[in-house]
Protein backbone atom coordinates (compact mmCIF):
# COMPACT_ATOMS: atom_id res chain seq x y z
CA UNK A 1 0.00 0.00 0.00
CA UNK A 2 2.81 2.44 0.86
CA UNK A 3 4.46 1.80 -2.51
CA UNK A 4 1.14 2.35 -4.28
CA UNK A 5 0.55 5.65 -2.47
CA UNK A 6 4.05 6.82 -3.37
CA UNK A 7 3.69 5.81 -7.03
CA UNK A 8 0.33 7.57 -7.41
CA UNK A 9 1.39 10.69 -5.52
CA UNK A 10 4.43 11.20 -7.76
CA UNK A 11 2.01 11.58 -10.71
CA UNK A 12 -0.14 14.13 -8.91
CA UNK A 13 1.71 17.23 -7.66
CA UNK A 14 -1.33 18.47 -5.70
CA UNK A 15 -1.62 15.21 -3.78
CA UNK A 16 2.14 15.03 -3.31
CA UNK A 17 2.15 18.44 -1.68
CA UNK A 18 -0.85 17.60 0.52
CA UNK A 19 0.88 14.46 1.77
CA UNK A 20 4.10 16.37 2.44
CA UNK A 21 2.22 19.01 4.39
CA UNK A 22 0.38 16.27 6.29
CA UNK A 23 3.65 14.70 7.45
CA UNK A 24 4.87 18.09 8.66
CA UNK A 25 1.54 18.78 10.40
CA UNK A 26 1.75 15.52 12.34
CA UNK A 27 5.29 16.35 13.37
CA UNK A 28 4.23 19.80 14.56
CA UNK A 29 1.03 18.67 16.30
CA UNK A 30 1.13 14.97 17.25
CA UNK A 31 -2.35 15.15 18.78
CA UNK A 32 -3.73 15.51 15.25
CA UNK A 33 -1.87 12.43 14.06
CA UNK A 34 -4.90 10.14 14.01
CA UNK A 35 -7.06 12.68 12.17
CA UNK A 36 -4.41 13.43 9.57
CA UNK A 37 -3.45 9.81 8.98
CA UNK A 38 -7.06 8.66 8.61
CA UNK A 39 -8.07 11.69 6.55
CA UNK A 40 -5.04 12.01 4.29
CA UNK A 41 -1.99 9.79 4.65
CA UNK A 42 -3.95 6.53 4.75
CA UNK A 43 -5.27 7.11 1.20
CA UNK A 44 -3.72 6.35 -2.17
CA UNK A 45 -5.05 9.41 -4.00
CA UNK A 46 -6.66 12.79 -3.57
CA UNK A 47 -10.00 11.38 -4.73
CA UNK A 48 -9.88 8.61 -2.14
CA UNK A 49 -9.18 11.15 0.59
CA UNK A 50 -12.08 13.33 -0.57
CA UNK A 51 -14.40 10.32 -0.66
CA UNK A 52 -13.42 9.47 2.91
CA UNK A 53 -14.06 13.04 4.04
CA UNK A 54 -17.43 13.08 2.28
CA UNK A 55 -18.55 9.88 3.98
CA UNK A 56 -17.21 10.85 7.40
CA UNK A 57 -18.91 14.24 7.44
CA UNK A 58 -22.28 13.27 5.92
CA UNK A 59 -22.86 9.93 7.63
CA UNK A 60 -25.75 9.78 10.07
CA UNK A 61 -28.11 7.33 11.70
CA UNK A 62 -30.03 7.35 8.42
CA UNK A 63 -27.09 6.61 6.11
CA UNK A 64 -23.92 4.75 7.01
CA UNK A 65 -20.41 5.93 6.36
CA UNK A 66 -19.71 2.78 4.33
CA UNK A 67 -22.59 3.39 1.90
CA UNK A 68 -21.58 7.01 1.40
CA UNK A 69 -17.95 6.03 0.88
CA UNK A 70 -18.92 3.53 -1.83
CA UNK A 71 -21.12 6.13 -3.46
CA UNK A 72 -18.34 8.74 -3.49
CA UNK A 73 -15.77 6.27 -4.80
CA UNK A 74 -18.18 5.42 -7.61
CA UNK A 75 -18.66 9.08 -8.48
CA UNK A 76 -14.93 9.85 -8.58
CA UNK A 77 -14.26 6.66 -10.55
CA UNK A 78 -16.90 7.31 -13.20
CA UNK A 79 -16.46 11.07 -13.51
CA UNK A 80 -12.79 12.15 -13.43
CA UNK A 81 -13.92 15.74 -13.98
CA UNK A 82 -15.12 15.83 -10.36
CA UNK A 83 -11.57 15.28 -9.13
CA UNK A 84 -10.23 17.81 -11.62
CA UNK A 85 -12.72 20.40 -10.35
CA UNK A 86 -11.73 19.60 -6.77
CA UNK A 87 -8.12 20.42 -7.60
CA UNK A 88 -9.12 23.68 -9.29
CA UNK A 89 -11.27 24.59 -6.27
CA UNK A 90 -8.37 23.82 -3.93
CA UNK A 91 -6.05 26.10 -5.86
CA UNK A 92 -8.72 28.81 -5.87
CA UNK A 93 -8.99 28.73 -2.09
CA UNK A 94 -5.23 28.62 -1.59
CA UNK A 95 -4.59 31.53 -3.95
CA UNK A 96 -7.50 33.79 -2.92
CA UNK A 97 -8.02 33.21 0.80
CA UNK A 98 -5.28 34.92 2.87
CA UNK A 99 -6.17 32.61 5.79
CA UNK A 100 -5.20 29.55 3.73
CA UNK A 101 -1.48 28.80 4.01
CA UNK A 102 -1.37 25.11 3.08
CA UNK A 103 -3.15 22.84 0.63
CA UNK A 104 -4.35 20.53 3.37
CA UNK A 105 -6.34 23.24 5.18
CA UNK A 106 -9.39 23.31 2.85
CA UNK A 107 -9.54 19.52 2.68
CA UNK A 108 -9.52 19.08 6.46
CA UNK A 109 -10.88 22.30 7.90
CA UNK A 110 -12.72 24.61 5.47
CA UNK A 111 -16.44 23.88 5.27
CA UNK A 112 -16.91 25.95 2.12
CA UNK A 113 -14.49 23.76 0.18
CA UNK A 114 -15.88 20.54 1.63
CA UNK A 115 -19.47 21.61 0.92
CA UNK A 116 -18.70 22.32 -2.74
CA UNK A 117 -17.03 18.92 -3.15
CA UNK A 118 -20.06 17.21 -1.58
CA UNK A 119 -22.34 19.20 -3.91
CA UNK A 120 -20.34 17.87 -6.88
CA UNK A 121 -21.16 14.31 -5.87
CA UNK A 122 -24.80 15.28 -5.38
CA UNK A 123 -24.83 16.87 -8.84
CA UNK A 124 -23.37 13.68 -10.32
CA UNK A 125 -26.17 11.72 -8.67
CA UNK A 126 -28.73 14.14 -10.07
CA UNK A 127 -27.34 13.72 -13.58
CA UNK A 128 -27.56 9.95 -13.15
CA UNK A 129 -31.26 10.20 -12.33
CA UNK A 130 -30.68 9.29 -8.68
CA UNK A 131 -32.60 12.34 -7.49
CA UNK A 132 -33.64 11.10 -4.06
CA UNK A 133 -30.05 10.27 -3.10
CA UNK A 134 -29.00 13.67 -4.48
CA UNK A 135 -31.58 15.33 -2.25
CA UNK A 136 -30.23 13.38 0.71
CA UNK A 137 -26.74 14.72 0.01
CA UNK A 138 -28.13 18.25 -0.28
CA UNK A 139 -29.93 17.87 3.05
CA UNK A 140 -26.87 16.59 4.87
CA UNK A 141 -24.59 19.27 3.39
CA UNK A 142 -27.05 21.89 4.61
CA UNK A 143 -27.26 20.32 8.06
CA UNK A 144 -23.52 19.78 8.49
CA UNK A 145 -21.98 22.77 6.72
CA UNK A 146 -24.76 25.37 6.63
CA UNK A 147 -24.51 25.50 2.82
CA UNK A 148 -27.62 24.74 0.76
CA UNK A 149 -26.87 24.03 -2.91
CA UNK A 150 -29.54 22.33 -4.99
CA UNK A 151 -28.02 19.30 -6.74
CA UNK A 152 -29.43 20.42 -10.10
CA UNK A 153 -27.52 23.71 -10.00
CA UNK A 154 -24.59 23.89 -12.42
CA UNK A 155 -21.34 25.12 -10.89
CA UNK A 156 -18.03 25.51 -12.70
CA UNK A 157 -14.53 24.91 -11.42
CA UNK A 158 -12.12 27.12 -9.54
CA UNK A 159 -14.81 28.06 -7.00
CA UNK A 160 -13.92 29.77 -3.73
CA UNK A 161 -16.61 30.18 -1.05
CA UNK A 162 -15.06 32.00 1.89
CA UNK A 163 -16.48 31.20 5.36
CA UNK A 164 -19.52 29.74 3.53
CA UNK A 165 -22.07 30.23 6.29
CA UNK A 166 -25.67 30.48 4.98
CA UNK A 167 -24.86 30.11 1.28
CA UNK A 168 -28.00 29.30 -0.79
CA UNK A 169 -27.86 28.35 -4.49
CA UNK A 170 -31.13 27.46 -6.19
CA UNK A 171 -32.14 24.67 -8.55
CA UNK A 172 -31.71 26.43 -11.91
CA UNK A 173 -28.75 28.60 -10.94
CA UNK A 174 -25.61 28.48 -13.08
CA UNK A 175 -22.23 29.57 -11.73
CA UNK A 176 -19.29 29.93 -14.11
CA UNK A 177 -15.61 29.17 -13.61
CA UNK A 178 -13.32 31.04 -11.21
CA UNK A 179 -16.10 32.60 -9.16
CA UNK A 180 -15.54 33.84 -5.60
CA UNK A 181 -18.32 34.42 -3.10
CA UNK A 182 -18.40 35.19 0.60
CA UNK A 183 -20.77 34.09 3.34
CA UNK A 184 -24.55 34.60 3.30
CA UNK A 185 -24.80 34.88 -0.49
CA UNK A 186 -28.12 33.83 -2.03
CA UNK A 187 -28.66 32.91 -5.67
CA UNK A 188 -32.42 32.63 -5.45
CA UNK A 189 -35.76 33.09 -7.13
CA UNK A 190 -38.27 35.90 -6.78
CA UNK A 191 -41.48 34.01 -5.99
CA UNK A 192 -43.35 30.77 -6.60
CA UNK A 193 -42.75 30.56 -10.34
CA UNK A 194 -41.53 27.23 -11.72
CA UNK A 195 -39.01 26.61 -14.47
CA UNK A 196 -35.80 28.55 -15.09
CA UNK A 197 -35.91 31.04 -12.24
CA UNK A 198 -32.43 31.48 -10.77
CA UNK A 199 -29.39 33.62 -11.63
CA UNK A 200 -26.72 32.86 -14.21
CA UNK A 201 -23.34 33.97 -12.86
CA UNK A 202 -20.58 34.49 -15.40
CA UNK A 203 -16.91 33.57 -15.16
CA UNK A 204 -14.62 35.43 -12.79
CA UNK A 205 -17.38 37.12 -10.78
CA UNK A 206 -16.83 38.32 -7.19
CA UNK A 207 -19.94 38.28 -4.96
CA UNK A 208 -19.60 40.07 -1.63
CA UNK A 209 -20.88 38.90 1.74
CA UNK A 210 -24.63 38.98 2.19
CA UNK A 211 -25.41 39.77 -1.44
CA UNK A 212 -28.69 38.46 -2.85
CA UNK A 213 -29.01 37.80 -6.57
CA UNK A 214 -32.61 37.04 -7.40
CA UNK A 215 -34.41 35.79 -10.49
CA UNK A 216 -33.41 34.47 -13.90
CA UNK A 217 -30.92 37.25 -14.60
CA UNK A 218 -27.40 37.25 -15.95
CA UNK A 219 -24.36 38.57 -14.14
CA UNK A 220 -21.68 39.32 -16.71
CA UNK A 221 -18.16 37.95 -16.72
CA UNK A 222 -15.61 39.53 -14.36
CA UNK A 223 -18.14 41.74 -12.60
CA UNK A 224 -18.42 42.54 -8.89
CA UNK A 225 -21.42 42.56 -6.57
CA UNK A 226 -20.85 44.62 -3.43
CA UNK A 227 -21.55 43.19 0.00
CA UNK A 228 -25.16 43.46 1.11
CA UNK A 229 -26.50 44.26 -2.35
CA UNK A 230 -29.81 42.98 -3.72
CA UNK A 231 -29.49 42.32 -7.44
CA UNK A 232 -32.74 41.99 -9.42
CA UNK A 233 -31.56 43.23 -12.83
CA UNK A 234 -28.87 41.99 -15.20
CA UNK A 235 -25.29 43.06 -14.49
CA UNK A 236 -23.08 44.06 -17.45
CA UNK A 237 -19.65 42.43 -17.74
CA UNK A 238 -16.70 44.04 -15.97
CA UNK A 239 -18.78 46.38 -13.81
CA UNK A 240 -19.42 46.87 -10.11
CA UNK A 241 -22.97 46.99 -8.75
CA UNK A 242 -24.00 48.00 -5.24
CA UNK A 243 -27.06 48.90 -3.25
CA UNK A 244 -30.64 47.85 -2.59
CA UNK A 245 -31.69 47.47 -5.32
CA UNK A 246 -28.25 47.21 -6.90
CA UNK A 247 -27.15 49.73 -9.51
CA UNK A 248 -23.97 50.06 -11.57
CA UNK A 249 -21.55 52.21 -9.62
CA UNK A 250 -18.40 51.81 -11.71
CA UNK A 251 -16.06 49.45 -13.48
CA UNK A 252 -14.92 46.20 -11.95
CA UNK A 253 -11.58 47.77 -11.10
CA UNK A 254 -9.44 44.99 -12.54
CA UNK A 255 -9.51 42.26 -15.16
CA UNK A 256 -10.14 39.40 -12.69
CA UNK A 257 -11.98 40.63 -9.58
CA UNK A 258 -12.69 37.09 -8.33
CA UNK A 259 -8.97 36.40 -8.26
CA UNK A 260 -7.84 39.62 -6.61
CA UNK A 261 -10.75 39.65 -4.11
CA UNK A 262 -10.56 43.48 -4.12
CA UNK A 263 -13.90 44.77 -2.82
CA UNK A 264 -13.17 48.50 -2.78
CA UNK A 265 -15.74 50.46 -4.77
CA UNK A 266 -14.26 52.91 -7.27
CA UNK A 267 -16.74 55.11 -9.08
CA UNK A 268 -14.31 56.90 -11.36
Amino acid sequence: MAETRHRVSTLDPVWTRICSEAVEAVRAEPLLGSLIHSGLLHHASFERALAYRFSLKLASGEMSEQILRELADEAYGQAPEIGAAARADLMAVYERDPACHRYLQPVLFFKGYQAVQAYRIGHWLWQKGRTDMAYFVQMRVSEVFGVDIHPAAVIGKGIMIDHAHSIVIGETAVVGDNVSMLHSVTLGGTGKEDGDRHPKIGNGVLIGAGAKVLGNIRVGNCSRIAAGSVVIEEVPPETTVAGVPARVVGKAGCAQPALTMDQHIRTE
